[in-house]
């Protein structure tokens, strides 16, 4: 018996792979102009938040006479030991002086401190930034290990190092923080071709 086929029921899927085909490109397209915006878009350190050394919240404080007993010798103690875990969050502002969305699927980043790279990473959350001025914030987390990151300096020097940093308050005026967005095209993730230099004023790329 032979079996006969509909031309409308043939002509169904390929439509459908069709319109899915240029629905992909036309995304994929909008995503590669949201990359391209977001490296017009400017970028300033807003404010750093939650410093801790060794657990002990230092915000703020600039001597060891400023804490309580048990958190100095908390953190005198942790100073000795193989791990001195310094801990922030650092909150970076982005402004988008285009007329259309700016975004990006992931950040890679390398920190700098007083002009010395203390540690680098990833962040795989989406923002988005309205256009025409719109302001987004990225807040970043670290947790580096002093220990390793200024390798070779005695106790007293990370200890005021950390306290140094943290009586800035909120001010992140001895940090750098350079950056390479992505923007996601289905599975492959398009990288910016250069990382952007990201410090305390709002500045363009």
């Amino acid at each position: 018996m032979k079996m006969k086929f509909s031309s409308s029921k043939l002509f169904r899927p390929i439509l459908m792979f069709s319109v899915f085909s240029m629905l992909l490109s036309i995304s994929s397209c909008l995503q590669l102009k949201e990359l391209v915006n977001f490296s017009k878009c400017e970028f300033k350190l807003n404010t750093v938040e939650n410093i801790k050394l060794a657990g002990v919240n230092v915000q703020n404080i600039q001597r060891v006479n400023q804490l309580g007993v048990m958190d100095a010798a908390r953190m005198l103690t942790a100073a000795t030991q193989n791990n001195f875990p310094l801990e922030f969050t650092l909150n970076v502002n982005v402004k988008n002086p285009n007329t259309t969305t700016a975004s990006l699927n992931r950040l890679d980043w390398i920190l700098l401190i007083d002009d010395a790279e203390m540690t680098n990473g990833s962040t795989q959350n989406r923002l988005s930034i309205a256009p025409n001025g719109g302001i987004g914030v990225l807040p970043l987390g670290f947790n580096i290990n002093l220990k390793e990151a200024l390798s070779g300096k005695s106790a007293d020097a990370l200890l005021n190092f950390g306290l140094n940093l943290a009586g800035a308050g909120n001010k992140p005026s001895r940090f750098t923080l350079r950056a390479k967005p992505y923007v996601s095209l289905g599975q492959v993730q398009i990288p910016y071709p250069d990382y952007i230099n990201i410090k305390t004023e709002f500045v363009s790329n």
